[in-house]
């Protein structure tokens, strides 16, 4: 069906005809249009698509790259903290060497190991109290059992290498003699 306008023109009297389509015809131009901004929009958010994805590569990569610069220099801190306890300690050895003074070099190493357990407990590193202390197999290891008429059963007769904790979490445990001794007294 064809829709016909007549329009007349003031000068000349001339007629002017537009022709409207309408059934179709005009159905199929309106979907072609509607396809085509269908077209551009699924393009458009192709392309954001695409974009997001490296975006995300790029997010990926940077991360990575954050972190294991952070885990080579996460320790930094604590090394600076430690260096002035290594000083110390190569000034007592020099001054022992040049001095032969040995109770100065006890001196001096007793307080570097008491700078170094300050230093550590800066960071959250502290030791495992073990001798005398009820054996707990969560943070002493023991390494040997005697029996000790003086101590209760599973009590820490000796400490033969401290343990640690860091944040309250096991970093090493303590290697322990434990008492086979006597029963637990009756309270």
């Amino acid at each position: 069906m064809m829709e016909v306008e007549k329009n007349e023109k003031a000068e000349g009297g001339t007629e002017q005809v537009k022709e409207k389509a309408t059934g179709p015809e005009a159905e199929i131009d309106k979907i072609k249009k509607e396809l085509a901004l269908k077209e551009a929009e699924a393009k458009e958010n192709h392309e954001r698509f695409l974009r997001a994805c490296a975006d995300l590569e790029n997010f990926k990569k940077r991360a990575l790259r954050e972190k294991e610069e952070f885990v080579r220099f996460a320790q930094e801190g604590m090394i600076r903290e430690l260096l002035p306890t290594l000083d110390n300690l190569e000034r007592a050895v020099e001054h022992s060497k040049a001095t032969l003074d040995f109770s100065g070099l006890v001196e001096g190493v007793d307080l570097t190991v008491k700078q170094f357990l300050q230093c550590l407990d800066k960071f959250g590193v502290k030791p495992v109290k073990a001798a005398g202390e009820r054996f707990d197999p969560n943070i002493h290891e023991a390494i040997m059992q005697v029996d000790e008429g003086d101590y209760d059963t599973d009590t820490v007769v000796c400490e033969h290498q401290k343990g640690y904790l860091l944040n309250e979490r096991l970093l090493r445990p303590c290697l322990v003699t434990v008492a086979k001794g006597r029963k637990k007294l009756e309270e």
